[in-house]
């Protein structure tokens, strides 16, 4: 039995993950990658599918390499403890505006954020991969990846209730803000990770292959639950993912800057934070509700149903700032339904890696759970490159002029933009539930 350390310890883990880097670079990149660092729309979507790209050959390869190391520490945590500092240090470069032209700029922008992918991929496949040999017990991996995603939530909740706070503190321009707000960001990345690290156990030794070979891929392709959990895994980060890229254009041109209420600051990150707050809440209560009605599965569908039912209520809310409450309560409701799936998902990765170990004779633990990080990233920069696409169709144009190297932003429909940012938040992520119920109805593993 797992002693509570070690189940923050793995908290931890994503709270550095998934709280910290992924957050930000969720809901901030694309409205930084255009309002802020001057790239245009065209770059900043072609930037984040050419990293998809990227990932797609990286991730596997990482749970393979992750699969057969030997080390004083295990199998996944020295990833975790060697690579803490690059990925706090990456991250906060990512979030520095050099002064360089456009093109340098571009160079520097397009270097650094493969680059992070490439740290973050080295990370999180092994950190994922780790609740696969921490235990054997069901409920245990529940509780671990209940542990995991209150860990995300809380530093999610954290991070974007204090950005518009620390921005006003720090001063100067909105570049030296995100700038300052890397390094720190960065420096408690790296901290949490090297935490996961060091307090985490491995208890079970994976069933190794000892030499390489391209069998792991091939049973993949005939591995049913893997193929159809990875769609869901997807459609769960496209959903997320369009949520998080377009809610600071939301503020920015819906609701035409931050709305202050009582004193409170309301901007996109802040408008986030009281969903992370539910996420935090539920997350942790998922294994019961589990418990209540039998099975991941059905939970699993609640999630979906819940997602889908809300999104489209969003969409009914009139764009007006006056509706501000109304707007919070409503993305709270779909928080509950994002607070239920987001552990399962992990949970049910461990089901898959135990149902391949059983069928093909050996562990690609870490193979399995690459694929769900590749499916985070894949979802979430995806979405977030259609939504810098689709909004630069809409009207929303930005680039850099060359000679002050300020970024420019234009919009040549107002209505057409806000229309499509509205439809990116609730729409989009509605159609995306009912396709994550339609693949869960496929999903043959029903624990």
């Amino acid at each position: 039995m797992a002693k509570l350390s070690e189940k923050i310890g793995y908290g931890l883990g994503d709270a550095a993950a998934g709280g910290i880097t992924w957050k930000v670079m969720s809901i901030a990149f694309p409205f930084f990658f255009t309002n802020i660092y001057g790239l245009s729309v065209a770059d900043a979507g072609a930037l984040m599918l050419l990293a998809r790209l990227f990932d797609v050959v990286t991730d596997p390869l990482m749970g393979a390499i992750a699969d057969r190391t030997r080390s004083r520490w295990g199998t996944y945590r020295p990833w975790l403890i060697f690579g803490a500092i690059p990925l706090g240090l990456v991250f906060a470069l990512l979030l520095y505006t050099p002064d360089l032209g456009p093109s340098g700029r571009r160079i520097y922008a397009y270097a650094l954020y493969l680059l992070m992918m490439l740290v973050y991929t080295a990370v999180n496949v092994p950190y994922g991969s780790l609740l696969g040999v921490m235990t054997e017990d069901s409920n245990e991996r529940n509780q671990f990846s209940s542990f995991r995603m209150v860990g995300a939530y809380a530093m999610g909740f954290v991070t974007l209730f204090s950005f518009p706070y620390l921005q006003k503190m720090v001063g100067g321009t909105p570049a030296h803000q995100y700038a300052v707000l890397g390094v720190v960001l960065g420096a408690l990345a790296a901290l949490g990770t090297l935490a996961c690290g060091l307090l985490t156990k491995e208890r079970l030794e994976p069933v190794r292959a000892e030499k390489f070979s391209f069998k792991p891929f091939v049973d993949l392709v005939h591995n049913k639950p893997w193929i159809y959990l990875t769609l869901i895994g997807i459609c769960t980060n496209f959903f997320n993912g369009f949520r998080y890229a377009v809610a600071a254009y939301l503020f920015e041109y819906c609701m035409h800057g931050e709305v202050t209420v009582s004193g409170l600051i309301i901007n996109y990150t802040v408008f986030m934070m009281f969903g992370e707050a539910v996420c935090m809440v539920v997350g942790g209560l998922t294994p019961r509700f589990v418990k209540w009605v039998g099975s991941k599965h059905r939970a699993f569908a609640w999630s979906a149903v819940i997602c889908a039912v809300t999104s489209l209520a969003f969409f009914f809310i009139p764009m007006d700032p006056s509706y501000i409450w109304l707007m919070i309560a409503v993305a709270v409701l779909t928080s509950v339904g994002i607070g239920i799936f987001s552990p399962l998902i992990w949970s049910m990765y461990a089901d898959v890696a135990d149902y391949a170990t059983k069928k093909d004779g050996t562990s690609s633990t870490g193979l399995i759970f690459s694929s769900g990080t590749m499916a985070q990233k894949f979802g979430s920069a995806i979405s977030g490159a259609l939504v810098a696409l689709l909004l630069g169709i809409a009207g929303l144009v930005s680039s850099q002029d060359p000679v002050t190297g300020e970024t420019v932003v234009n919009i040549t429909n107002e209505a057409s933009v806000q229309r499509m940012i509205w439809n990116l938040f609730s729409l989009f992520p509605a159609i995306i539930a009912l396709l994550m119920l339609f693949l869960l109805r496929l999903y043959p593993l029903r624990k």
